[in-house]
């Protein structure tokens, strides 16, 4: 059965650990995987890091990356997101999108499986998640905290529960990494995330109080108040999100050697500070590198043949 990739929670736990072991290999492993093959990445939403580290993913494995623009492609408006998604599939050895609406990627994937075309689809960002950069986010952990002392940390997020925070707070359940959230009333995780978190084992604490969330944390994590789509809202998100920047004086609760990320782009003096997203804890950088070495690892877990495979879902390197 073809695996789509919509949030993290659709690797399943075996699958999770195995492409974060992929994402680990150097570029030379991956060399060959695609040759031949095309991945095409959608973007309804401008991208400069997904596309990027996308397409430079698909080229160190051989493959032909195809970028469409919006413009291009006009799901729902030129062309449905159904026949959209078939007719790439046709092509390509992955189908990868950068929608508005979560919905428009389960329709694609729905499409492609009534097809019978065995190719997957890949969510590069939705409103409701974005799987590739909480990959991203586990590879940086992993390199600063160590995955196997996962358990006895904490990673505190402080601003918006959005996509990112969704598919972090799910991609840290899934291996067991505690998490808090800091937000504003209106602005937290809501009962379903918070369920859903609770039904893959997660530790999570809610609080509105950035302090509490960060004091002790090994890593302090924040994203943009207002985001793509959201700029009518960006005043009110201002007023309603001040007192929860990522500053110097915030930073100083959390461990002696606690790490700061931020998936970027970084408006500095609103979410974070220049002082920390350019100062010595800050790993947004290497962050932002790992987002191609990720991707490798989950491409390189897709197209692998099922044969390949051990009974736990593993693939050799």
């Amino acid at each position: 059965m073809t695996v789509h990739v919509l949030d993290v929670a659709d690797l399943g736990q075996d699958g999770l650990t195995e492409v974060l072991r992929l994402a680990a290999l150097p570029a030379e492993a991956f060399t060959g995987q695609l040759a031949g093959r095309g991945v095409a990445l959608v973007f309804e939403k401008p991208s400069s890091r997904t596309r990027n580290s996308s397409e430079l993913a698909v080229a160190t494995m051989g493959g032909h990356p195809v970028s469409i623009r919006d413009d291009e492609v006009g799901i729902d408006r030129r062309e449905t997101a159904e026949d959209v998604a078939r007719t790439l599939a046709s092509y390509h050895a992955v189908v990868c999108a950068r929608v508005r609406h979560h919905e428009t990627l389960e329709r694609m994937a729905t499409a492609i499986d009534g097809s019978g075309l065995a190719v997957p689809v890949v969510n590069l960002l939705s409103d409701r998640a974005h799987p590739c950069q909480a990959l991203a986010d586990l590879v940086t952990l992993d390199q600063c905290l160590g995955a196997e002392t996962f358990g006895d940390r904490v990673v505190a997020y402080v601003g918006d529960a959005n996509n990112v925070w969704r598919s972090l707070a799910v991609a840290a359940a899934l291996v067991g990494l505690p998490t808090r959230v800091a937000s504003p009333a209106g602005y937290g995780p809501s009962d379903e995330d918070i369920a859903a978190i609770a039904a893959l084992g997660g530790v999570l604490e809610v609080t509105d109080d950035p302090a509490v969330a960060v004091r002790g944390a090994d890593a302090v994590y924040t994203d943009v108040w207002t985001s793509m789509g959201q700029e009518d809202e960006a005043e009110a998100r201002r007023q309603a999100f001040a007192g929860y920047s990522v500053d110097a004086r915030l930073v100083s609760l959390a461990s002696p050697d606690a790490v700061v990320l931020h998936c970027l782009p970084a408006h500095r003096g609103e979410e974070i500070s220049a002082e920390v997203v350019d100062g010595p804890r800050s790993v947004v950088w290497r962050q932002a590198a790992n987002r191609m070495t990720s991707m490798r690892g989950l491409l390189s877990w897709l197209v692998r043949p099922e044969g390949t495979r051990g009974p736990d879902g593993t693939v050799g390197s």
